[in-house]
């Protein structure tokens, strides 16, 4: 069949209106209060050679909020809380979250309470200013027998609500073995799910790290609408052979991980509020080059 030009025009007119529609379908439009913002440990030479002009390089290139992932001896990067925080507030950055693994060590089973060292990092990171005291791991002895493993969720539940006299949230963030690894015939994930209440913790999904662990970001999120207020935008790719994961993170948007669609469905269904940028590989490039160049595709997003 002969198709006039006339035809043809408006067809394709029709087909490219479609696609506009799909489009705006599937990308969710961003927050106009989204809170942007970068863990420092994309940056960690850089931020253990020289944290204060780290930091200010991070400040003009756009950062308003960061995440940190240094909180040794009662100080972070060195610097006792009260000082650190008079340096973030003169470069005019937000520690909006903060990285601290929570281990065996911070719970006293015989007292059934925290220890002195985990309730001076939640009074610290209150000093800081922080919205979210975050454990981004767990000890693999916390993990291995399922009734231990339920009991330290009820803990991370007690830690939500020292978190909350604070006005903070305790999160968990997780890494690739929460997926990977099973108890009773069920993902730790899940089990963490239905576990942790999400009025007291918050789950810090890391849209990439998952991948190692054999999951698909888009399908948790599916999984578990409403959970995830406080993401980690990250790519993927294939690691180089001979690595320890089969995954290694990118460059947001040059991956495998669909970071786009993820982020806009994490705010459409999830709840997403947060939004930080994590890079820990960098394939040639500098982290600060890489760190730049992810601000600058969450703005074209919409993001910032």
């Amino acid at each position: 069949m002969k198709t006039s030009r006339r035809t043809f025009i408006k067809t394709g007119a029709l087909v490219t209106a479609g696609a506009a529609l799909l489009r705006n379908q599937v990308f969710a439009s961003a927050p106009k209060t989204s809170i942007v913002g970068l863990q420092l440990y994309s940056i960690r030479d850089e931020m253990k050679k020289d944290p204060l002009g780290s930091l200010k390089e991070v400040a003009k290139m756009g950062y308003v909020y960061v995440e940190h992932a240094n909180y040794v001896d009662g100080k972070f990067y060195t610097y006792a809380p009260k000082e650190f925080r008079k340096i973030l507030d003169d470069l005019g950055l937000k520690m909006v979250s903060g990285h601290t693994v929570f281990g065996k060590t911070h719970w006293d089973a015989s007292k059934k309470d925290f220890s002195d060292s985990w309730e001076k990092l939640v009074d610290d990171a209150a000093i800081l200013g922080q919205k979210y005291v975050v454990s981004p791991s767990m000890d693999m002895t916390m993990r291995n027998k399922y009734e231990d493993f339920k009991g330290y969720m009820d803990i991370f539940n007690k830690c939500g609500e020292l978190c909350n006299k604070q006005g903070m949230k305790f999160g968990y963030h997780n890494h690739s073995f929460e997926f990977a690894e099973s108890l009773n015939g069920e993902k730790l994930f899940d089990i963490m799910m239905k576990s942790m209440d999400p009025k007291l913790v918050v789950v810090q999904l890391d849209m990439g790290n998952l991948y190692n662990g054999g999951a698909i970001a888009l399908d948790v999120v599916k999984q578990y609408p409403g959970r995830f207020e406080n993401l980690h935008v990250k790519d993927e790719i294939e690691a180089p052979a001979g690595s320890d994961e089969k995954y290694e993170s990118t460059i947001i948007g040059e991956g495998i991980v669909n970071t786009r669609e993820v982020t806009d469905l994490a705010t459409k269904i999830g709840g997403a509020q947060v939004y930080i940028i994590e890079q820990e590989s960098y394939q040639g490039k500098t982290p600060m080059e890489c760190v730049k160049k992810d601000l600058e595709i969450m703005k074209m997003w919409g993001y910032v």
